[in-house]
């Protein structure tokens, strides 16, 4: 699928936190976004882009898939370079 380039520190946060590589293309195609006020864009799964991945998919895989959609990442917002990634405990707003 799509192949953004990591940073270190994003493909070992990644392997320890157990996100596969299947959600972060399915982050990078389908995420909402929000800018973090550091120079960083951060995708996550909202209810409205789930709706739009079933769609594109089918809603069997996203299921037994579901629970990596609190998974996010985090973006460079100067050359689109995955910096972090992990999953939510708390709303999107309160990051």
């Amino acid at each position: 699928m799509i192949q953004p380039a990591l940073t270190t520190h994003a493909s070992i946060r990644s392997q320890q936190r157990g996100v596969p590589p299947l959600i972060r293309d399915w982050l990078l195609l389908f995420g909402d976004e929000r800018f973090d006020g550091h120079g960083g864009l951060i995708r996550y799964f909202s209810r409205r882009s789930v709706r739009q991945l079933e769609r594109a998919v089918g809603s069997q895989p996203v299921r037994r898939m579901s629970e990596y959609l609190s998974a996010y990442l985090v973006e460079s917002a100067r050359d689109g370079q995955v910096i972090t990634m992990g999953k939510r405990y708390k709303p999107i707003s309160k990051i």
